[in-house]
């Protein structure tokens, strides 16, 4: 474990933004990261994963500590169903792409998500109908404080949309080492009716559909609508879907009465991001090095030599342009950094 200076972030976050740590580790065991949290001499650290769900905009003066745990395991199982441990620095494609070659399903939807497992509960990533509460048993995480290794249970994560404990009170209190998914080992529960699902199986001439089936759809479609990260810098999904009332909605059908809607509750509805910003007019626009991707507009992208502050302030713009237009305010979905 060797603990580098001035090193550059552009290969550890999926936006590509070219940002300088002064100082960098890599650790790969518990041991590592409770021996490096006890560092008393670098009191700004960052804890960096798969670098999917982040906006760099300036350099880091201070200890960039990079997630970097591996592992795999079957925890128990039953005829039915299935714990594994996958631990946080395991890739999150790679690891559903894993359960689905043994046939566990519940994550199918979930294929082709960029970043690391330990970083997906942060966020409670979701596609397609599916969020990851909706398999999670629960995750252990290192407490910043004193070194203690802490078992948090799905009711412990207070999971909403795109939302948990981890991005509030638990707030850079804890970093996430492993988590356990319970799976299902047969009678898999599909979700085909979300999203274009249906429509590309159906393209696929595949009228029952296997756990297998889903996620090459799931790619397919992902494929087709959001860039590669490793071909033109991007976060994936950079804004929320926002809720709005029903009484806003139907007011906003006077004039838009085109715009798509999901219920929520009885009183609320969520309204695609990606639609308020096409309807905006910033989808497929570039200004120089960065831009909306001309596939879906929930894509900011650095097509080159972009800085962050460009992606920052575009995205501000947006929230702007929105707000002015709709009355509506699109939270971003990524971290700011």
């Amino acid at each position: 474990m060797l603990i580098e200076q001035n090193i550059s972030l552009k290969s550890y976050n999926t936006f590509g933004i070219d940002v300088t740590a002064s100082h960098f580790v890599s650790v790969s065991n518990v041991e590592e990261l409770k021996h490096i949290l006890s560092l008393k001499e670098y009191s700004n650290k960052l804890v960096l994963g798969g670098g999917s769900n982040m906006l760099l905009t300036q350099n880091f003066n201070g200890l960039v500590i990079h997630i970097n745990l591996k592992g795999i395991e079957i925890v128990s199982e039953t005829e039915d169903s299935v714990l594994i441990k996958a631990a946080a620095g395991e890739n999150w494609h790679e690891f559903v792409l894993w359960c689905i070659n043994n046939n566990f399903g519940g994550l199918e939807n979930l294929s082709l998500i960029p970043g690391n497992v330990g970083t997906t509960p942060i966020q409670n990533i979701g596609a397609y109908g599916v969020e990851i509460k909706d398999t999670f048993e629960s995750c252990d995480a290192i407490s910043i404080e004193n070194l203690v290794i802490e078992t948090f249970k799905k009711e412990d994560c207070q999971f909403d949309y795109r939302n948990s404990i981890f991005k509030n009170e638990a707030k850079g209190k804890y970093i996430i080492t492993n988590v356990i998914f319970k799976l299902s080992k047969q009678n898999h529960k599909l979700y085909i009716n979300y999203g274009t699902i249906a429509s590309e199986l159906e393209a696929m001439n595949i009228n029952e559909p296997t756990i297998q089936d889903i996620s090459k759809a799931v790619i397919a479609i992902r494929e087709s609508k959001l860039p590669n990260p490793k071909i033109i810098g991007n976060s994936g999904s950079f804004f929320k879907n926002p809720v709005v009332s029903k009484v806003h909605y139907n007011k906003l059908l006077e004039n838009f009465n085109d715009i798509p809607s999901y219920p929520v509750s009885d009183n609320d509805v969520k309204i695609p991001a990606g639609w308020l910003i096409e309807k905006a007019g910033f989808k497929g626009k570039r200004f120089g090095d960065y831009g909306v991707h001309k596939n879906q507009a929930l894509v900011l992208v650095n097509y080159g030599n972009a800085k962050g502050s460009d992606i920052l302030n575009l995205s501000v713009l947006i929230q702007e342009t929105i707000k002015r237009l709709f009355d509506i305010y699109i939270e971003a979905e990524v971290n700011i950094l």
